[in-house]
């Protein structure tokens, strides 16, 4: 199920979604705090996230996948936000350093696709980090808020899905223990229920957080061992013979000296 970009931007501007972002900003800057400088994409919509790397990166885009919609980004001087086929991304080949991707990967029609084009525009040396929706919280349990739209995922298949599309993960975080409610007293405690989730209920979090590298070289399974085939004795001339009415008739040579077919006379 598809979310609108609208909606994406309504959800951000209210009280739940700014403790949102403040939460989950906290766990991407613990492994991004500073961010080279050079080339910082998001796809699906990362825009309340990438504001904070702006200024850190040469170059820092939005990319909006064409089901979702786009919205002009950021508000002043240069556009960087683009509609983009999440299967065809109008990047040249190893150019981006960064890619951020959040409300993306659970909406995709096709992941695969989507991850391997997310390895062909990454340079070597890229990091790949997504925010993606824990199939265990109760964030994926309800569509009041966009983590409950399209496929909750949990960490092994996430695993499965990035070593297939030739990713290593390299760290694993969580965030947004704290229940889904836009009540004043659950906002101002979210920072105790993050402390408390993580110290107690580890793997219930409402997003999982995971960064991962490119891989330049695809694994090689183990090769199979020979098949070891019995070894063939070669028939051995001496061995007797069954007896034939040909061996017959010359064993009778052998004895009478006759040859087989001479007609005896008398």
């Amino acid at each position: 199920m598809q979310i609108d970009v609208a909606d994406l931007r309504d959800f951000y501007s209210r009280p739940l979604g700014a403790v949102v972002r403040r939460l989950v900003m906290g766990r991407i800057q613990a492994r991004w705090r500073r961010v080279p400088n050079g080339v910082m994409m998001g796809l699906g919509y990362a825009v309340p996230y990438l504001g904070a790397f702006q200024n850190q990166a040469a170059y820092c885009g939005a990319l909006m996948p064409s089901l979702q919609g786009a919205l002009v980004w950021p508000r002043e001087g240069s556009k960087r936000s683009v509609l983009v086929d999440e299967e065809y991304l109008p990047l040249p080949d190893n150019s981006v350093d960064r890619m951020l991707v959040v409300h993306g990967l659970e909406t995709a029609e096709r992941v695969q696709p989507v991850l391997r084009e997310i390895w062909r525009t990454m340079t070597p040396e890229g990091r790949l980090m997504m925010v993606v929706p824990n199939r265990r919280g109760i964030w994926a349990r309800t569509d009041r808020t966009p983590f409950g739209f399209g496929r909750p995922y949990s960490r092994t298949q996430l695993e499965g899905m990035l070593r297939d599309a030739m990713f290593e993960p390299v760290d694993w975080a969580e965030a947004l223990y704290v229940p889904p409610f836009s009540r004043n007293m659950l906002l101002r405690s979210a920072i105790a229920w993050e402390r408390v989730g993580a110290r107690f209920m580890p793997g219930f979090a409402g997003v999982i957080i995971v960064e991962a590298a490119k891989e330049l070289v695809a694994p090689i399974a183990k090769p199979k061992k020979a098949l070891v085939l019995p070894a063939i004795v070669p028939a051995t001339p001496n061995l007797a013979r069954p007896a034939t009415r040909e061996n017959k008739d010359t064993q009778t040579q052998s004895r009478s000296g006759a040859k087989p077919g001479d007609i005896e006379t008398d």
